[in-house]
């Protein structure tokens, strides 16, 4: 396909940055939902060692961000199930 060899890219210089801004969205997205699906206490990958991961996060912040609130001194608002 014309535009993918290096050949074709030396000859048409503008397309390099397309391929660059192209790249990086498609690594983001595909780092970010690696860390959804490691870091999030909605996802649990071995059930039998722990059964209820979400209660590790209790007191814990899970957000990507969040400048303001401190999660360590706040009761948790989810339900405790006993």
């Amino acid at each position: 396909m014309k535009g993918f060899s290096l050949a074709s890219m030396k000859s048409h210089p503008s397309l390099i940055p397309l391929y660059v801004c192209v790249a990086l969205g498609c690594s983001g997205a595909v780092l970010y939902t690696i860390r959804l699906a490691v870091r999030s206490p909605e996802v649990s990958w071995n059930k039998k060692s722990n059964p209820e991961p979400w209660n590790e996060y209790a007191n814990k912040q899970h957000k990507f961000y969040s400048p303001v609130r401190d999660y360590s001194n706040i009761e948790s608002p989810a339900p405790k199930y006993d």
